[in-house]
């Protein structure tokens, strides 16, 4: 039995091919009588498209790649069930790639030549590659980057303020009466940005109180992960003079942190008030719940994908832009205690 043909609907629509074309690819306007005629016969002759030949012919492959560092990390997968049906909605799938923080791999995705027809543009989240590695790329791939990677004016960039949005967890734990505030989760490194931006507004806040900061209670951790977070809250707790509140970089640290202090057998907030930042799902299940930023991931999704539409359907270079998402403050159980 021979396949059905493009030609097949058209005749049985009462139409022409180029109309069945325009209806399966949403090219141009039709009328919504002949949009349901050509429906129809689709789904009477059960008519499947050729996505090869028409990726061929118009040099797209009706796929887009989102590039993260963990997929094991809460935040880019919850940032993932929101990107896939807004990219679905546009017409285009998802593929899905971890980079672990690879520097080499990060590169090879973004070098000349990558997509090869696999994938029309990408939504990255670099971590091994610094602001001028981004640089040297494929200038010809659309490119929408979260995180904290500036654009040079070739791609897009989507996030959230993480200055102003950390210097609102420090100055909550300030307005509650702490007064001797630990940070977990720096990173002084050339990949460490979004750290570097959190450990500023640590300090901003510190600053607008009118309050010295002890360098000495900014830690740093390789990853913003549990292991990572217990680890740094046990040494402070070493310490002679260990502090009453901490802003971790991450719930997965405030997780970590929360954990060695249940250990030691400290209340949270009681001993030591505690706020994350990511707004993950298991930070509002825990006890105690997890104070938090929420940042909008639903608009940075929506953004993200929408812009990647943009470059995707320009005949011509669509500048770079920088698009700030919403975030606010969640004031929970590990900073205000139980109602």
């Amino acid at each position: 039995m021979r396949e059905t043909t493009l030609r097949d609907v058209a005749e049985l629509a009462g139409v022409s091919p180029r109309t069945v074309s325009n209806v399966v690819n949403g090219y141009a306007r039709v009328t919504d009588t002949t949009r349901e005629k050509v429906e129809r016969a689709i789904a009477q002759l059960g008519y499947r498209p050729n996505v090869l030949a028409r990726n061929l012919a118009t040099g797209r492959s009706g796929q887009i790649v989102v590039v993260v560092p963990y997929l094991d990390t809460p935040y880019f997968s919850e940032l993932l069930q929101a990107i896939i049906p807004a990219a679905r909605e546009a017409g285009y799938n998802v593929l899905v790639d971890q980079t672990d923080g690879d520097p080499a791999h990060e590169a090879s995705l973004i070098s000349q030549g990558a997509r090869r027809l696999l994938f029309d543009g990408m939504i990255f989240s670099p971590l091994g590659l610094s602001q001028q590695d981004l640089s040297v790329r494929d200038q010809a791939l659309p490119l929408v980057v979260l995180g904290e990677r500036t654009s040079d004016g070739t791609f897009d960039h989507v996030g959230i303020d993480d200055i102003a949005a950390s210097s609102a967890a420090v100055s909550h734990l300030i307005e509650i009466g702490r007064t001797r505030i630990a940070a977990i989760g720096d990173q002084p490194y050339p990949t460490g940005e979004a750290a570097q931006l959190r450990t500023r507004g640590f300090r901003a806040a510190h600053a607008a109180a009118g309050r010295p900061v002890d360098e000495s209670l900014i830690i740093g951790t390789a990853r913003f992960n549990r292991v990572d977070g217990a680890t740094a809250m046990a040494a402070l707790l070493d310490r002679a003079d260990p502090p009453d509140a901490v802003f971790c970089y991450s719930d997965l640290v405030a997780s970590g942190a929360i954990h060695t202090l249940l250990q030691r057998g400290l209340r949270v907030p009681e001993d030591v008030a505690i706020i994350g930042y990511d707004d993950i799902e298991d930070g509002r299940y825990g006890r105690p719940t997890i104070s938090t930023i929420s940042p909008d991931k639903k608009a940075i999704a929506r953004t993200a994908v929408d812009r990647l539409m943009l470059r995707i359907g320009s005949p011509e270079p669509v500048p770079g832009v920088e698009l700030r998402a919403a975030h606010r403050l969640i004031p929970r159980e590990s900073t205000l205690g139980r109602s």
